[in-house]
């Protein structure tokens, strides 16, 4: 429809034929709709569950536990930003620690230098495996830096059984820039088990007060903050 016209704003207008005046809509009001295909910046969430990472992807995203919904900041960063890429997982119930790091190395090999992780609770303990014991010299080099968020404690109480392998958490230097953020409430994980994660691998820490699980819960809504932090790192 064009600019500014609408249903009760149009005027039938009359026509001469041979068969005499009629009466008709204008052609904007009477051509069929066409829809209008919206794409799905989310390439990698497909439904096979495939990491299909290009040489467009600049971040990978790293959830935890049971993946993100719909209202998590990470989901939505990927619907508003192209080169937000997921990592899937291959099984997002049972959290293997060595299947999740190869799935974050097949990830890394696909896509291209200059790459940074967004990760979330369990998918922070990822990469610090991933960083350890998994990454290859070509792979680790790839990366720029990390935002890694809600770092879940492997000896808290609620810590999911299902998970397996992520204990211990690594605690040497990460290779490459990152900051890690807490929440002064998190059930998950505390303030006192991030920090020493933080200063153990030579990140940045911040400290952003009562957010809970720093999840679709916490409200953040597309966290502009969180954004900053990230493309922060590797500069």
């Amino acid at each position: 429809m064009r600019k500014g016209k609408s249903f009760e704003g149009a005027r039938l207008k009359a026509k001469r034929t041979r068969l005499g005046a009629r009466w008709c809509l204008p052609f904007y009001l009477t051509r069929p709709a066409v829809p209008v295909p919206v794409p799905d910046r989310r390439a990698d969430h497909n439904k096979r569950g495939e990491n299909v990472t290009s040489s467009e992807t600049a971040v990978l995203v790293l959830p935890g536990y049971m993946d993100s919904g719909p209202g998590d900041w990470q989901t939505r960063w990927e619907a508003a930003h192209a080169g937000f890429a997921r990592v899937q997982m291959p099984d997002w119930m049972h959290p293997d620690c060595e299947a999740w790091c190869a799935a974050l190395e097949d990830a890394v090999q696909r896509a291209p230098p200059g790459l940074r992780l967004a990760a979330h609770s369990l998918g922070c303990l990822t990469v610090a495996h991933w960083a350890a014991r998994h990454a290859s010299a070509a792979t680790r080099a790839k990366v720029a830096g990390a935002l890694l968020v809600a770092l879940p404690d492997p000896h808290g109480p609620e810590f999911p059984r299902e998970a397996r392998g992520f204990d211990p958490v690594p605690l040497a230097a990460l290779p490459f820039a990152s900051v890690v953020v807490a929440s002064s409430d998190d059930p998950y994980g505390g303030v006192a088990f991030s920090e020493r994660c933080a200063l153990a691998w030579g990140s940045r820490w911040f400290d952003i007060g009562a957010r809970g699980h720093i999840n679709a819960e916490s409200r953040l809504n597309d966290w502009p903050q969180g954004i900053d932090w990230l493309m922060s790192t590797g500069k």
